[in-house]
């Protein structure tokens, strides 16, 4: 049944075609005959108790510099007028993700929202992780210096990084010397009002950082990602590349551990971070990535994948 799908993301103008993931999604919906609109998260009006947005149709084709043709905005009624809405923009997880989430969330019932908004929100990508600790590196949340170097003087090597970052952004090792680690607590304090993640530091990462999508619970994937040279950052967006994976022993019982919960929470697209094949670093659920580069390695249709289990959810809200 064709859709009426409404995405909330960033300008559609701006966007990397040949990874972006939203865009994948997109082009899958356009040829299940589905009608898109586009349209900003500050484009979100609360008035009455309705929820509105001023969208833009649009047509999406893979065609570099040319990908998209807009029509003239329409002011949508969330609610009434479409039947899915993706929410895609990228983060940081700050105070106006947050309140798209509360304002979104405040038509659940009328249209299905994926990832659900109330869970993206209780569910931070460094955050949410704390739940499997057992399968995490040994993981510290302070904004204290002494706590820092007590856990550095354990652990020999740590990363600091901000505790709702994204992109392999403002990611720091630190040395067994802990030369300069003063000076970045106090740029961190500085710079966040919440505290960091210090966690100690996997030498395995030189081998990579395996993203895995899993969708409504189920592996959809894996791509293995490999820092640039001199990184320690394997992100796609700082210089790494992608190799295709397949997944260790201990990678699918962490996967068949999350599955029943991402599925209770409504996280229907899910990434997550092994480092190793053992250690989970994150849950990403704001706005994942890396469907492109597994589909490209494993012939794999992913965005297909993820618009079957939207149709089984609208399907289970009407049965």
């Amino acid at each position: 049944m064709p859709l009426r799908v409404a995405v909330q993301m960033d300008p559609i103008e701006s966007i990397g075609i040949a990874g972006d993931s939203t865009f994948a999604l997109m082009l899958s919906a356009q040829s299940r005959g589905h009608t898109l609109f586009h349209y900003l998260a500050t484009d979100l009006t609360w008035k009455g108790d309705r929820l509105y947005a001023m969208g833009t149709p649009v047509t999406v084709r893979r065609e570099v510099g040319n990908h998209f043709t807009a029509s003239e905005p329409k002011l949508l009624d969330l609610g009434r007028d479409v039947d899915v809405i993706l929410m895609r923009q990228d983060p940081p997880f700050d105070l106006s993700y947050i309140t798209a989430t509360h304002l979104l969330e405040r038509i659940r019932g009328e249209t299905l929202v994926v990832n659900d908004p109330a869970s993206v929100r209780n569910a931070p990508e460094k955050l949410f992780v704390l739940d499997y600790a057992r399968f995490m590196p040994p993981t510290m949340i302070t904004r204290s210096l002494d706590a820092t170097r007590n856990f550095l003087a354990k652990h020999g090597e740590i990363v600091i990084k901000p505790l709702h970052g994204n992109g392999g952004k403002a990611i720091f090792k630190v040395e067994s010397d802990g030369a300069n680690l003063s000076s970045l607590i106090e740029m961190f304090n500085a710079a966040y009002v919440e505290p960091h993640m210090v966690q100690a530091f996997l030498p395995s990462v030189a081998s990579g950082d395996k993203r895995i999508v899993l969708v409504d619970g189920v592996v959809a994937g894996a791509i293995n990602r490999i820092p640039g040279e001199g990184e320690i950052r394997s992100n796609l967006a700082v210089g790494g590349t992608a190799a295709k994976a397949d997944l260790t022993l201990r990678e699918q019982e962490i996967c068949a551990v999350l599955a029943p919960e991402l599925k209770r929470r409504g996280l229907l697209f899910v990434g997550i971070d092994v480092i190793g094949g053992e250690w989970l670093t994150e849950i990403n659920v704001t706005s994942p990535t890396g469907i492109v580069a597994i589909d490209r390695f494993n012939g794999s249709d992913t965005p297909g994948m993820i618009w079957d289990a939207i149709d089984a959810r609208l399907a289970a809200r009407t049965s």
